[in-house]
């Protein structure tokens, strides 16, 4: 468990790293703006028509904060006029670009991605969905053993295994940040992309909390409480400050790599001292998500206008995430087998 759980730390480090950020090379270009300005005047982009610019059926009022303004569903359902512009713009410029020779460029802190129907970055939002599926499935796995195959207490009739609740909130924090991943790439916006970042921070922070309670073998409630509080309340306000001051990427990359690094060095002193019958799971995941950190490090845009470096890393997930639960149910297995042996 210990080493696997490095893999989850990149997802939470890396979740809070990618996204949508002003002044990339492509945004400045002020052909790209002139593009977009004029197209937001007259609606057209060469010969392109685009009736989400002539029209409105959803008469949104500006004013106020983004999630009063902002409907989820017709954000994620529609291409405003904006959005349009700007995607026609982009894949313009890239073919003049590409006549002239020169490499592409991301836009708005993204590849120039083809959209397919509503999804803005096709691969990425299947990716996200197949994760998603995985950690249910890993999840529902794990549930099932500790609840109906594995021993339970006599009296009480819960389970041996001292962190079961734990794991269950960790597979709904899992599964909430997937989701919000999958709705993130496949439609960007001001309410998609605070949900991603605030669910991010969340699925890695509550891996801090989960990385400690595990390490330092803490059992009691009293103490869970105790290490849990000033996280908890760090982790809340930290979220809050995202949503409603500043959504400040430079600071959220500051406390996710510091969430990150805390967590790592944890789990990597306790995998040093303790034995533990499934390491060969640990070590794979462990070789594995060094190899996927590669493919985040070393960006590369997206091949067709599908496939980039990012989308690879959460196809990589994929495999990791299933052997990551079997980990995980491994460690329920050996703890109970241990306490109940104790018992007798």
């Amino acid at each position: 468990m210990p080493a696997a759980v490095n893999w989850i730390v990149l997802l939470g480090v890396f979740g809070c790293l990618v996204g949508p950020l002003d002044g990339s090379a492509g945004d400045v270009d002020p052909l790209y703006r002139n593009c977009v300005d004029r197209c937001e005047k007259t609606s057209h982009v060469g010969e392109i028509d685009l009736q989400s610019c002539r029209f409105s059926p959803h008469n949104v009022s500006t004013n106020g904060s983004w999630y009063a303004r902002e409907s989820l569903y017709l954000h994620w359902n529609q291409w405003s006029c904006r959005s349009d512009c700007r995607y026609y713009c982009m894949i313009r410029r890239e073919k003049e670009r590409e006549e002239l020779g020169f490499a592409p460029v991301k836009y708005h802190g993204k590849w120039p991605f083809i959209r397919v129907s509503i999804f803005q970055e096709p691969v990425s939002s299947l990716f996200s969905v197949l994760n998603l599926i995985m950690h249910f499935h890993g999840w529902l796995s794990f549930f099932l053993l500790v609840c109906y195959k594995l021993p339970l207490k006599p009296l009480s009739k819960r389970t041996y295994y001292e962190y079961t609740g734990l794991w269950h909130i960790y597979g709904f924090v899992a599964m909430n940040a997937w989701f919000w991943s999958f709705i993130f790439h496949s439609r960007d916006s001001d309410l998609t992309e605070k949900l991603d970042y605030s669910s991010a921070v969340a699925f890695l922070g509550f891996s801090l909390i989960l990385s400690i309670m595990r390490t330092f073998n803490i059992k009691d409630e009293a103490s869970r409480v105790m290490v849990s509080a000033p996280l908890l309340a760090f982790l809340t306000t930290h979220i809050l400050y995202l949503n409603f001051y500043q959504l400040d990427y430079g600071l959220n990359m500051k406390v996710c790599v510091g969430i990150g690094i805390s967590q790592l060095f944890l789990w990597a002193v306790w995998a040093g001292i303790t034995h533990h019958p499934s390491k060969f799971k640990l070590w794979t995941v462990v070789f594995g998500g060094g190899l996927a950190m590669f493919l985040e490090i070393y960006d590369f845009p997206p091949y067709g206008g599908y496939v980039d470096a990012h989308s690879l890393w959460h196809a990589t997930t994929i495999p990791l995430t299933y052997l990551w639960w079997s980990f995980v149910k491994d460690d329920a297995s050996f703890r109970t087998s241990l306490l109940t042996k104790k018992t007798k």
